[in-house]
């Protein structure tokens, strides 16, 4: 039971029901050879709703054997997801510029609620996941975040790259990948602009389909033997990078002003 901190709902018809109440479902877990036609109303809510799902073997339901599973277990996010569109244009409404994350394949949960508490504390807008392949928002995540996804917008989408296509050419907003693959350095680069920010996964990095769409890639330089960092901590080198950038031209702003 330890493994599922998070709200679990069983059962086809419950499953059925809270997604039809639009409940902010993380993920469904379906019994290997489960068939019926109850199920295959859910199979197309699922389907319809993109809902993230996962055939398993038996040997998941065990520790639930007390309750009437029928073979479906739907794990619950603890935060609702926003619309990332609704969280750029409500920036805009504040006439901020906006300052997005990107977390693409990021899977530790770890990692994940590290990033979110630097950004929480930067003041970054949204954090973007995808739907699958991507670390969840889980009681585990929010105890490392200490707190910080209760406060942050987590956005979750389909298609990233399709993403980075829309904050460029509907958004007007740049798009920089943090990657060892780059000529440039993070430090030459404007992050005073309405920007976006991808960071990839340790072991796989930025898909290649997202790192030939961005505006820009950048890297952190490396002296040491290690060929790079931790993703949390290079994303949090990222971001503050922005938080440099930008605090200095408010200074400048207020000393013009001053004057």
């Amino acid at each position: 039971m330890a493994k599922y901190k998070q709200e679990c709902i069983f059962g086809i018809r419950a499953v059925i029901e809270a997604i039809q109440q639009e409940k902010e479902i993380d993920k469904v877990m379906l019994k290997q050879g489960i068939k019926g036609e109850l199920f295959q109303t859910l199979f197309s809510l699922l389907k319809e709703n993109n809902i993230p799902f996962q055939y398993v073997p038996d040997e998941v339901f065990r520790p639930f054997a007390d309750r009437n599973h029928q073979g479906v277990l739907a794990e619950v996010s603890p935060v609702p997801y926003q619309d990332i569109q609704e969280v750029i244009e409500g920036v805009k409404a504040r006439d901020k510029v906006p300052f997005i994350l990107i977390l693409d394949r990021i899977t530790d949960v770890r990692n994940f609620g590290a990033i979110a508490r630097t950004a929480e504390c930067a003041g970054v807008d949204a954090i973007v996941i995808p739907n699958k392949n991507s670390a969840k928002i889980s009681s585990d995540a929010i105890k490392t975040s200490a707190g910080a996804l209760y406060h942050i917008p987590v956005c979750r989408v389909l298609n990233l790259k399709k993403l980075v296509r829309e904050l460029k050419f509907q958004q007007g907003m740049q798009v920089y990948a943090a990657t060892e693959k780059a000529e440039k350095y993070y430090t030459e680069t404007d992050m005073k602009i309405p920007l976006a920010i991808v960071m990839g996964s340790e072991d796989k990095g930025i898909d290649e389909g997202i790192l030939n769409i961005v505006t820009e890639q950048v890297k952190i330089p490396m002296s040491g033997n290690i060929e790079s960092l931790n993703v949390s901590a290079a994303a949090a080198v990222m971001i503050y990078e922005v938080v440099r950038q930008r605090r200095e031209r408010w200074e400048r702003g207020r000393l013009t002003n001053f004057l």
